[in-house]
């Protein structure tokens, strides 16, 4: 495998965990980019664009982006913390005081910072929606608004895996009058320098590559973790919190049709380089190569102070939330306790370290069957903790 790129002096770990996730971990085509204190110190690519390519298929190249799934929420709650930084959102507000029809079936209490800690109780869908009223918000937004929660707003959390999309993207849009798509691309994209989408334009289309399930190797050995049986039986149950949760859209989008990537879903279909998510990370803690600082000191510290911790009513792990990012923790184990970020279903990572100084981004095309702990991110995360040792 010809892994491409450059490795800052020190970072070399990461180099030789990138490789050997293509020789034993059975990555296709990826990519990872590691920033400290703003400045790039790996930048590496390796493999075939598309997931089913074989030998000569096109390979990846450094601007390959990807469909990064839950990735995209931690993109989209920094859209709701920059609105709250400049006075246009309060988080302690009723949702309902801006979304006035949200209000139904018992959710008038439902706070701001509850859609963000995943604790307003509406991660179903009582009549999940197909991709096509998925992809129109206004269907979405209205589904939500209109669902009875399944416990007390504020009381208890759970995962809210693609009915985030509807109550992030809605609320941006009543506190705005704009499409949370509009918002990242000339709210963040465009002032940090960072190549990342919520809604693909038609002019990248040709740069992303195909998406699609792939195996571990049975060589991945103690890796290869086996799911508690709670887990499993969680997800195996269509009754569940968990398959409503994930089945909020159903059948399953083709995560390929370019259809799909125009639309813009913010809690499962942005697409990126390893690099934009990166950068877009090191955004928040510090000064950026060439970039606008996102967040100030004191959104950062708001961003990743602790909001849900303890069993997670859909996931059936414990889990712990900031305000829209997943923390440091079992389920989820980031750089440090330290650490702020989002996994996608399947592989991607995208996070920041602010006592470290370090932002973290990888994209692949082949997804595993992890939720929030892909092996092939971890090895990088631990090769990552032992460059800085």
């Amino acid at each position: 495998m010809d892994v491409h790129g450059t490795v800052a002096e020190g970072f070399e770990p990461v180099g030789e965990a990138f490789l050997r996730n293509f020789e034993v971990l059975g990555d296709r085509g990826a990519a990872v980019a590691v920033y400290r204190d703003g400045h790039r110190v790996v930048d590496l690519w390796a493999g075939a664009r598309d997931f089913d390519g074989d030998a000569g298929a096109a390979p990846w190249e450094r601007d390959t982006a990807q469909i990064v799934r839950s990735a995209t929420k931690g993109v989209a709650a920094a859209v709701l913390l920059l609105l709250r930084q400049r006075g246009e959102l309060d988080l302690d507000a009723p949702v309902g005081a801006y979304w006035p029809e949200f209000k139904a079936a018992g959710k008038e209490r439902t706070l701001v910072r509850h859609l963000l800690a995943h604790r307003a109780g509406v991660p179903v869908l009582d009549r999940p929606l197909t991709p096509a009223e998925a992809a129109d918000p206004g269907l979405g937004a209205a589904a939500v608004a209109a669902q009875a929660p399944v416990w007390e707003p504020g009381t208890d959390h759970g995962y809210h895996a693609q009915t985030y999309s509807w109550l992030t993207g809605e609320l941006v849009r009543r506190v705005t009058g704009r499409s949370v798509g509009e918002w990242i691309a000339d709210g963040i994209a465009g002032p940090v320098g960072a190549e990342l989408w919520l809604g693909l334009p038609e002019a990248e289309q040709a740069r992303v590559g195909r998406v699609g399930p792939v195996e571990a190797p049975g060589t991945a050995g103690a890796l290869r973790t086996r799911p508690k049986r709670a887990v499993s039986e969680a997800y195996a149950d269509p009754g569940s919190l968990t398959r409503r949760a994930f089945g909020a859209i159903s059948p399953l989008p083709d995560e390929n049709d370019p259809g799909y990537r125009a639309a813009a879903l913010p809690a499962s279909n942005g697409i990126a380089t390893a690099d934009g998510l990166a950068r877009f990370y090191a955004s928040l803690i510090g000064e950026v190569d060439g970039g606008t600082r996102l967040f100030t000191p004191e959104t950062m510290e708001l961003a990743r102070a602790e909001q849900s911790a303890g069993p997670d009513r859909v996931l059936v792990v414990a889990t712990r939330f900031g305000l829209g990012y997943m923390l440091h923790g079992s389920a989820s184990p980031l750089l440090s306790p330290a650490s702020f970020g989002h996994p996608g279903r399947g592989g991607a990572l995208g996070f920041a370290d602010p006592e470290s100084g370090i932002s973290f981004g990888y994209v692949t095309n082949g997804f595993h069957k992890s939720v929030t702990a892909d092996p092939r991110a971890q090895a990088l995360v631990r090769a990552v903790r032992t460059a800085l040792s």
